[in-house]
């Protein structure tokens, strides 16, 4: 036995010695990282040189989405790996060859489904997924219900989440789910795209529902209440830390995609653990603010943060920490509904929203366009309250969309308070951060001064980072997550904001009011 382990024991140091003398040599001023982040709308690529503090390229390929009647969304994992590889032909050929390590963000909670060849064996149910609701109460009832399972594993079982997609997968396709080797979610599956290694990190983990957040390793009573009759475990891949690598590419992608074959793959990990990264949320104190698709509060935390309540997921971050965050379902989502409905562009959008006061003349939206996660309403419809004679105008929909989708990320600052946590600032990132509009709302519904950064792509950015990160320990040249963030994160003063005193006070009174539309909404929908 001691003999066996030895010799484990000098496999490791060689293969760690290999890798390390494999960097080293590629080591030069002009060294870049590449960050991906395989969204829900797009899959973006950056490269950024650390030496110059520059991206010297961006591309990106839309992405498309099935939506059903029942609620399900979902995405081909062959569409993933297309536009990966047209975003990356897209880069002068000269770039692609000063890449030294790949760090990939991926939208959270997706249920990638392998055989035991590493083919995907059913279409991605993704984060957005509402079809699993019955399927989140029957694995939450077979442990006790929801009190039980926060108390055990820190969450409970909400719609979106991974584990009631692999008991949905279980019911609607058995032969998919008996053939079902292993159990990876999206970003993972493009690691193992590109290294052939198949491992999870705990940041992304900790959002499959499956996770025990307390001690950072699987639940197993949350494993059997998937399916009391197949053990579950061999399915679910090794966790490893976040400041790990996956692999080195595998040669023929290397080869494929005009990159050196000696690149490394970094741990990476969910979107939101990534964007934390790319906003500079890894210390206690700060809030981040991301206006995408879905709408998302996180922060920092140097303990677990487990809200009784249930409104806030108890993640874990990609640094070594935890993440504490709210989702909420409906972002940009809902301004896209009403501009789509109006015919307007952007530009149009927020010009028309600017002409209206705060309150919208007393127009309150619930924009549960996606049904909702927090408030806990996956059946929910949205609905508009309030319409007179004189506020009934695209103009007065638009704004009363835009303030809602503020005020349920209000009702989430609320719930980290609860719990303790309090900011001083938030870092807004997403697509709704390049609206000077949104950015002035967010400041006086939330009462907090407004930061964005100069790099748009957060959690491409984020991925870069951490690569980098990882990148540098390999090369024994071991750096903090806090100062790489310092040294590579740039605040645009052009774009930052500060609450007006009056117009906080407005819009105080103006949430009571939507909270009071939201109670009614949960009464009917519960």
């Amino acid at each position: 036995m001691i003999f066996y382990y030895t010799k484990h024991i000098l496999f490791i140091t060689l293969i760690s010695n290999f890798i390390s003398n494999r960097i080293t040599n590629l080591t030069s001023s002009q060294d870049t990282i590449m960050g991906v982040d395989l969204g829900t709308q797009s899959i973006k690529v950056i490269i950024y040189c650390p030496k110059s503090h520059k991206v010297v390229a961006t591309t990106s390929q839309p992405l498309n989405l099935i939506s059903k009647v029942d609620g399900s969304m979902e995405q081909l994992s062959d569409w993933w790996i297309s536009g990966f590889k047209k975003c990356i032909k897209m880069i002068d050929v000269n770039t692609r060859k000063t890449v030294v390590a790949i760090g990939v963000s991926g939208q959270q909670h997706g249920f990638v489904p392998l055989n035991k060849q590493g083919e995907v064996l059913a279409p991605v149910k993704l984060w957005c997924d509402t079809a699993t609701e019955v399927e989140c109460a029957e694995i939450m009832n077979t442990i006790g219900g929801q009190k039980e399972c926060v108390s055990i594993a820190g969450n409970p079982i909400s719609v979106g989440y991974t584990a009631s997609k692999i008991r949905w997968l279980k019911k609607n396709n058995p032969i998919a789910y008996k053939s079902m080797s292993t159990i990876l979610l999206p970003h993972d599956y493009m690691n193992f795209y590109l290294t052939g290694t198949k491992v999870m990190e705990a940041g992304d983990a900790s959002g499959t529902g499956l996770f025990d957040i307390r001690n950072k390793k699987w639940c197993k009573p949350l494993i059997t209440a998937i399916d009391e009759d197949r053990d579950l475990n061999p399915c679910l891949p090794e966790i490893i830390k976040a400041d790990s690598i996956v692999g080195i590419i595998k040669q023929k992608v290397a080869k494929d995609l005009g990159l050196n074959n000696r690149v490394i793959v970094s741990a990476g990990g969910g979107d939101n653990m990534m964007a934390a990264i790319g906003t500079g949320n890894v210390e206690a104190g700060k809030l981040t603010a991301s206006l995408g698709t879905s709408g998302t509060l996180f922060a920092y935390s140097d303990h677990p943060v487990i809200d009784p309540q249930g409104e806030l997921a108890a993640f874990i971050s990609s640094t070594g920490g935890w993440l504490p965050l709210l989702c909420n379902m409906n972002c940009t989502v809902a301004t896209e509904q009403m501009r789509n409905l109006f015919e307007v562009d952007l530009t149009r959008m927020e010009q028309l929203a600017s002409r209206i006061p705060p309150g919208s003349d007393g127009v309150i939206t619930m924009p549960f366009f996606n049904g909702e996660r927090a408030p806990a309403l996956p059946k929910a419809k949205a609905s508009i309250f309030g319409l007179d004679c004189n506020n009934t105008t695209n103009a007065h929909l638009i704004r009363s969309t835009m303030e809602a989708v503020i005020f349920n990320l209000k009702n989430g600052k609320e719930a980290f308070m609860r719990c303790g946590m309090n900011f001083t600032e938030v870092t807004l990132t997403g697509g709704g951060s390049k609206s000077t509009l949104w950015r002035q709302m967010c400041a006086d519904i939330l009462n907090l001064p407004v930061r964005v950064l100069m790099t748009e792509e957060n959690a491409a950015f984020g991925a870069a980072l951490q690569a980098y990160w990882v990148y540098e320990k390999q090369r024994d040249n071991p750096k903090s997550i806090t100062q790489i963030t310092k040294d590579h994160l740039v605040v645009d003063e052009s774009k930052s904001c500060l609450p007006n005193p009056s117009t906080v006070k407005e819009y105080k009174k103006i949430y009571q009011n939507y909270q009071t539309f939201v109670k009614l909404i949960t009464q009917h929908y519960q």
